[in-house]
């Protein structure tokens, strides 16, 4: 039997079978200004000659999935034979979910999976299970962590003991990176250029040039210094998808600081946003959300907690998500923990190598294990029980 591992994030589907490496696809359709009827698949998105005006299509709307005729159609591209060529008479499926999914996604993702394409077995799971499987198995001598994974839609805070999730303790903060991407848009819009219908080109932006301020108050005088002494300003080559397929950043030396550039390059001069933005996910309170930025969440999460068990999640803190790939992102969260906690604590704040596939690989490692077969649901199993042999084996 092989194991196909998926975790089905609201951007990007990580995929691959768990004797082979991973994949990172974008989970979503999409239709491009030129050709309008037809709509592109998953990574069909390189095929795409002129991706300005991108219309994105997502089968994940607020964090939950919602639209099954665009995930059906993401799926079967990519268990069909461009992608993975699944056979799935022979295939178990383990299948990532989000924190307090609703019982009819989940029934629909059960139907689809064992009736549509009738994989053999399937596990549910929250993303972040599989990242504290991950860890766990790295630090075997630890026994809680407590996970900040912080994505497209939300970021979560779920702390493990022993490879169950604390129920009572989970935090989610209603910022993520599609947020961070659309306020970029807003400001750019408002600043200098209509970008409202670019958010390919804009996510790549916030991508190549936004970082955390480890000091907010001192990088926004920065930022409004003229001329050289300006080290926070950065002049960005938006594409043409002509000559300039994908933006870059034009390197300090070649900036011409006063008057216009000769080149016809299209150019966004960007200072203060370049960390006003990944700001948001410390103080959500900056744009109007009424919520606790991730520090403050991680400490309160940990302060509902037994206070034996405190000391063991200040010590593992653990980052996944597209959000902690911010350059600076690891070191203000571990200065701000430090700051709201006890003194005799120790904190720790772990970045993996690759924050975004860290969950997947905690998959494939939970696929090798021996009491895989006792955690799945069989095909037989679900003929028999119907949903509810799915309610009770899954710790969802």
């Amino acid at each position: 039997m092989t194991t196909l591992v998926l975790d089905n994030g609201a951007y990007n589907a990580k995929i691959g079978y768990s004797h082979e490496n991973v994949s990172v696809i974008p989970n979503c359709q999409f239709r491009s200004k030129t050709a309008r009827l037809k709509t592109f698949t998953a990574n069909q998105i390189e095929e795409i000659k002129d991706p300005s005006g991108l219309f994105y299509i997502l089968p994940f709307q607020k964090g939950y999935l919602v639209n099954w005729d665009v995930q059906r159609q993401v799926w079967d591209y990519l268990f069909g034979k461009e992608m993975y060529q699944v056979d799935f008479l022979d295939t178990n499926v383990i299948i990532t979910e989000p924190y307090f999914n609703f019982t009819s996604i989940q029934e629909s993702m059960n139907e689809i999976l064992f009736e549509e394409y009738q994989f053999q077995a399937v596990l549910r799971v929250n993303a972040g299970a599989l990242s504290a499987h991950r860890y766990f198995r790295d630090n075997p001598s630890e026994l809680c962590c407590i996970i900040v994974d912080s994505g497209y839609s939300f970021t979560h805070i779920v702390p493990y003991c022993r490879s169950k999730k604390k129920k009572e303790a989970i935090i989610r903060i209603n910022v993520g990176g599609k947020l961070l991407t659309n306020h970029l848009k807003e400001i750019i819009s408002y600043r200098q250029l209509h970008v409202m219908d670019e958010t390919h080109v804009i996510n790549q932006v916030k991508e190549d040039v936004c970082y955390v301020s480890q000091d907010f108050y001192k990088d926004m005088d920065i930022a409004k210094l003229k001329g050289e002494e300006n080290t926070v300003m950065i002049d960005y080559v938006l594409p043409d998808f002509s000559t300039i397929k994908k933006g870059f950043c034009k390197p300090r030396e070649e900036m011409v600081l006063s008057g216009k550039y000769k080149s016809g390059e299209q150019i966004l001069r960007l200072a203060n946003e370049r960390f006003a933005v990944p700001e948001i996910l410390f103080n959500p309170s900056d744009i109007g959300i009424q919520e606790m930025g991730i520090p403050e969440a991680v400490v309160y999460s940990i302060q509902n907690l037994p206070e034996e068990m405190q000391p063991h999640f200040f010590r593992n803190i653990v980052l996944t998500g597209g959000n902690s790939l911010f350059p600076g992102f690891r070191d203000r969260v571990y200065s701000e923990v430090r700051c709201l906690t006890p003194t005799d604590y120790d904190v720790s704040v772990v970045l993996p190598e690759n924050p975004i596939t860290y969950s997947w690989e905690g998959g494939k490692m939970i696929s090798e294990n021996d009491d895989f077969e006792d955690m799945v649901v069989t095909r037989e199993d679900y003929e028999e029980n119907g949903h509810s042999i799915c309610e009770e084996k899954f710790d969802i």
